[in-house]
């Protein structure tokens, strides 16, 4: 998972994207940059607002979950909020 974090870390810095913020290592067990074959959708590349709507129905109850339920309870608005702006500025 930090291996994970520091390659997609390494190509962000080289693309100018700040540190990873508090908490997106959190992400990256899951939602590697090759999710191929698994039903864990990458979040690189995604529209931010997706991710908020997303982290937001986990936490309400209204989008099914496994665990994403418990995790989005784990952060704050303005985490959820840096997380996915992050995510959504790496180029796929």
């Amino acid at each position: 998972m930090l291996l994970m974090l520091l390659q997609v870390s390494a190509a962000t810095m080289a693309e100018g994207a700040s540190l990873p913020p508090a908490g997106a290592s959190a992400c990256s067990g899951c939602h590697a940059a090759n999710t191929a074959g698994t039903l864990v959708p990458s979040l690189l590349g995604r529209n931010p607002v997706d991710i908020e709507a997303a982290m937001r129905d986990f936490r309400n109850g209204s989008r099914p979950a496994t665990v994403m339920d418990r995790i989005a309870k784990g952060f704050t608005d303005d985490e959820v909020k840096a997380i996915a702006a992050w995510y959504g500025a790496i180029k796929p």
